[in-house]
């Protein structure tokens, strides 16, 4: 079965970080996501991925 695709609500409560911290990263071009028309979409795995990497670390909306 497909993984489903996740919003940025999910992520959010999924890292237990707000929207915004999500957001900033997107800004940056850092956070493993996909624009569908005006939404982000994200699979849980990629962005888990991304956590363990290291990339998470690397700076919030405060930076």
């Amino acid at each position: 079965m497909a993984e489903p695709w996740s919003s940025v609500d999910d992520v959010a409560e999924h890292l237990g970080v707000s929207k915004d911290t999500v957001y900033a990263w997107l800004s940056r071009r850092e956070m493993p996501a996909h624009r569908v028309g005006r939404l982000w979409k994200f699979k849980l795995s990629d962005v888990d991925a991304w956590v363990i990497a290291g990339a998470a670390a690397e700076g919030g909306p405060s930076d």
